[in-house]
C-alpha cells in the first residue's frame, strides 16, 4: 500500500508481539535426542496456556517421582523455557511449549508425578501420570 494515497497512513497501528528470546542450538538438541533414545530418558512435552500476562521458568530441581519406589528422576535438559533464576514473559492468551528431559524411570514404575520442587509458592505438581512404553508424555500446565 502506498502511504501517500491513504489518508489514514499516519494512524497505522503496529502490533507488538513478544516472543520468548530462547535460542536452541540444533546440534545440542540432536545430541540430546540421540542420548534420550540410547539411554532410556524420559521426555515431557509441556504446554502452558495463559489467560493473563505472566512469567514462567523451570527450576533445575524439577523431578519425576516414581509412585512405587519414591525414586526421583532428575531434570537433565530443558528446551524452549528459561531456567531459574531467569524469567520468560508470556502475553495473555498465548501458549508456551517446552520440552523437559529427565533421567530414566525405574523399570518397575507404573505411574509418577512431575514435581517442581522449589523453595517458594506457585511450583507445579502434576500427579498420577500413567507410564507408557515410549516414555514420551504431553502435559498441560495451568
Amino acid at each position: 500500500m502506498n502511504p501517500q494515497n491513504n489518508k489514514d497512513a499516519d494512524q497505522q497501528v503496529v502490533a507488538l508481539v513478544i516472543e520468548p528470546a530462547i535460542q536452541i542450538n540444533q546440534r545440542l538438541k540432536d545430541e540430546v535426542l540421540e542420548q534420550v533414545e540410547q539411554q532410556g530418558m524420559v521426555v515431557v512435552q509441556c504446554s502452558c496456556v495463559t489467560e493473563i500476562e505472566m512469567r514462567i521458568r523451570i527450576w533445575e530441581t524439577t523431578v519425576l517421582i516414581d509412585h512405587s519406589s519414591g525414586n526421583r528422576s532428575k531434570l537433565l535438559h530443558a528446551f524452549g523455557i528459561t531456567v531459574a533464576p531467569v524469567w520468560m514473559f508470556l502475553e495473555a492468551g498465548t501458549t508456551a511449549r517446552f520440552t523437559l528431559v529427565f533421567e530414566k524411570l525405574p523399570k518397575t514404575c507404573e505411574s509418577f508425578d512431575l514435581y517442581e520442587d522449589i523453595p517458594e509458592d506457585n511450583g507445579f505438581h502434576i500427579k498420577n501420570i500413567r507410564r507408557n512404553k515410549s516414555d514420551v508424555y504431553n502435559i498441560r500446565i495451568t
